[in-house]
C-alpha cells in the first residue's frame, strides 16, 4: 500500500471490538513509535502500552477510550528534549507528535482502528500510572 493510500485509509474510530490485540501488533506499532525522527535524535519519548483491564479502567478514570481493549499513554520527558536556544522552545511536545502519528499510521497499517485523543486529565492519568515530574503526558492512542 502506497503512503498516500495508508493515509486515506486512517480515519478517527471510536468503536472497538472485544477482542484483545495480538502482541506482533503491539509491538510492531511500539517499533513504528521508536524509530520515528525525534529533535537531534534525543529520543525523549517514552510509551506505555495499557491492555490489561485494571489498566484500561485507570486510563479511563482520565479519558474516554471508547472501549479500545489497547491504550498507548505517550510521554514526552522535557529534561532529555533538545531545546532551541534562541527562545528556549522545547521540543518534547513535537517529538511526541511524531512518534504517535507513525504508531497511528502503522495501528491502520495492520487493519486496526484508532483514535488520537487529547482531552484528558493529565493529573489523573499521572497519578494513576505514578508518573509526573519531567515527564508529560502528551497524548493517548487508542
Amino acid at each position: 500500500m502506497s503512503f498516500m493510500d495508508l493515509a486515506r485509509k486512517r480515519y478517527s474510530s471510536r468503536e472497538y471490538k472485544d477482542a484483545p490485540v495480538e502482541q506482533e501488533k503491539i509491538d510492531a506499532i511500539l517499533e513504528a513509535g521508536r524509530i520515528s525522527p525525534t529533535a537531534v535524535n534525543a529520543q525523549p519519548v517514552r510509551v506505555i502500552a495499557v491492555r490489561t483491564p485494571e489498566g484500561l479502567s485507570k486510563v479511563s478514570e482520565g479519558a474516554n477510550i471508547y472501549g479500545a481493549p489497547l491504550a498507548f499513554i505517550v510521554y514526552a520527558d522535557r529534561s532529555k528534549a533538545w531545546v532551541r536556544k534562541y527562545d528556549g522552545m522545547n521540543s518534547a511536545e513535537i517529538d511526541a507528535s511524531i512518534v504517535t502519528t507513525q504508531m497511528m499510521y502503522e495501528a491502520t497499517d495492520l487493519g486496526l482502528g484508532s483514535v488520537w485523543i487529547c482531552y484528558f486529565d493529565p493529573e489523573v492519568i499521572n497519578r494513576n500510572f505514578g508518573l509526573g515530574g519531567d515527564l508529560v503526558p502528551v497524548n493517548i492512542l487508542a
